[in-house]
């Protein structure tokens, strides 16, 4: 199970925090890590830093957009500190790691953390299946990146050992971020079409139906109905 989960790292300024980031993978026994458009690929200062874990720096997939890395995962949980516009479904770390290990059995999932600065864009954080947040101390609520994928890692880690190694087996199929993205593109050109969203205005009709069904979460079998309500909608209108 372990082997289907991916540590996404968005946009890092700082070589040494991947070198940081790999060491506390390795320590937690996970070993895909995905950096998507980092500011500079890892380096001496990253191999230095990852203590012994160059080989999860080595074996890195370096891609340019986070669709990219997430886009044959099941489930994806973006890590957020402060509160959104939107409300998504927000995981505290001990359910985000039971979780993610259920749908690993299954497919890729992934975890994905944002810019030591900034985290994650509203936008990055919409593509996600999931939130998770870490409640540390209101008074001092400051984590570097390696500290946040330890504590997440580690969660992981200490309820696979729990499970005996035995996989855990996800009560439905979900279906992977590409056939979401497509469905929602789908769904904005139906909606256009019909005039429900108005091309020059379209406001934040998208942002609140994305929240919807990622809140609803529809399984495979149920996408595909949404689809094929989509088009029979097309059908009329052409």
């Amino acid at each position: 199970m372990l082997d289907n989960i991916r540590i996404v790292l968005v946009n890092t300024s700082h070589t040494g925090n991947i070198g940081s980031v790999a060491r506390a993978m390795k320590t937690m026994g996970l070993s895909q890590l995905t950096l998507v458009d980092p500011v500079q690929a890892p380096d001496s200062h990253a191999s230095a830093l990852a203590a012994g874990a160059t080989d999860v720096l080595h074996h890195a997939n370096i891609v340019s957009t986070l669709s990219e890395a997430i886009s044959d995962c099941g489930m994806v949980i973006g890590t957020s500190a402060r509160n959104r516009t939107l409300d998504w479904p927000l995981l505290g770390p001990r359910e985000a790691a039971s979780q993610l290990l259920a749908e690993s059995a299954h497919y890729q999932v992934a975890l994905v953390f944002g810019r030591e600065s900034s985290g994650l864009t509203n936008d990055e954080l919409q593509q996600c299946t999931h939130h998770v947040h870490i409640p540390s101390n209101p008074d001092y609520s400051s984590l570097n990146l390696a500290m946040a994928v330890q504590t997440l890692a580690y969660e992981l880690r200490m309820q696979w050992l729990e499970a005996n190694e035995q996989p855990v087996a996800a009560e439905s199929e979900y279906p992977l971020t590409e056939d979401l993205e497509r469905f929602y593109v789908h769904l904005e050109q139906t909606l256009t079409d019909t005039g429900f969203i108005i091309q020059n205005h379209p406001g934040q009709v998208m942002a609140k139906l994305r929240r919807l069904f990622t809140r609803a979460r529809p399984e495979v079998n149920e996408l595909n109905i949404l689809r094929g309500i989509l088009a029979s909608i097309d059908k009329q209108t052409r």
